[in-house]
């Protein structure tokens, strides 16, 4: 069973938030480099993996960024330095809007097709048909993930590249994504759409995108983030980098967010 967030390093507080049907387990091969410089929390978000239950009093994305207080608040971190991938980039600016992030380094954040853009029905299609699938593999997931090539194409929709990602890490993917809840919140985001109020975003902010997005690709998933909500953002692509980079090019994520938040 997974811990409910992980802990570790010391400095300056980062929290790390991951992404939609993902686990804190996606910083793994960044965790070393950045809890040398800084004290590290990362949770697993509401509705995931090790996370507190999504519930049904309050709207999904709220109960997610609720979630997510109520761990500063634990903390003691009243405004740390924010990295958050794709779903986590997205719940760091409402943290942010809420007045709760020194900075934020959002990577991939969700949420950034123009209005009426046809990839968001497509994506959200997306991760339905991939939660059936994951749930399927879920009973040799770990035999999945100890070839080359299992573990090649489990994250060929996230990742560039499998090389040097473990088959643990791997299978524990498979795992985390087949535990999500993830109808309410593809059923909140279909009826409802992504908004950030963007005017409370008074925090520095990095976008960070892969060049090689294939899951949010570029330019469409950015559109709002660049043009209407955060266009005075530090943009950094990421080359050769997909969906996550701090799998596929997790020393190079690590530097960007750590030179960011420090």
């Amino acid at each position: 069973m997974l811990p409910p967030l992980h802990r570790g390093g010391a400095g300056p507080p980062l929290l790390l938030l991951h992404g939609f049907t993902d686990t804190w387990r996606t910083w793994e091969l960044v965790l070393p480099q950045l809890e040398r410089r800084f004290e590290v929390i990362a949770p697993s978000l509401a509705g995931h993996a090790g996370g507190p239950p999504l519930g049904a009093e309050i709207a999904p994305d709220v109960a997610i960024v609720d979630a997510v207080e109520a761990v500063l608040d634990e903390a003691g971190w009243e405004a740390p330095a924010i990295a958050g991938n794709s779903l986590g980039g997205y719940v760091g600016l409402h943290l942010a809007a809420r007045g709760r992030a020194r900075s934020v380094v959002a990577i991939a954040p969700a949420g950034g097709w123009a209005l009426g853009d046809p990839a968001i029905e497509e994506t959200l299609r997306y991760f339905k048909a991939m939660q059936r699938l994951v749930r399927d593999a879920v009973p040799r997931a770990e035999l999945i993930a100890s070839t080359p090539e299992g573990r090649a194409r489990s994250t060929a929709a996230f990742a560039s590249t499998a090389e040097h990602i473990s088959s643990d890490l791997v299978a524990w993917l498979i795992h985390g994504a087949a535990a999500c809840e993830v109808m309410p919140l593809i059923d909140h985001a279909a009826a409802h759409g992504w908004e950030i109020d963007a005017e409370a975003v008074t925090c520095p902010v990095r976008l960070l995108w892969g060049s090689e997005d294939r899951l949010l690709p570029l330019p469409g998933a950015a559109v709002r983030f660049r043009q209407e909500w955060l266009p005075q953002a530090e943009w950094i692509e990421i080359e050769g980098a997909g969906h996550c980079p701090q799998l596929d090019h997790p020393i190079e994520t690590a530097e960007l967010i750590a030179g960011f938040s420090g």
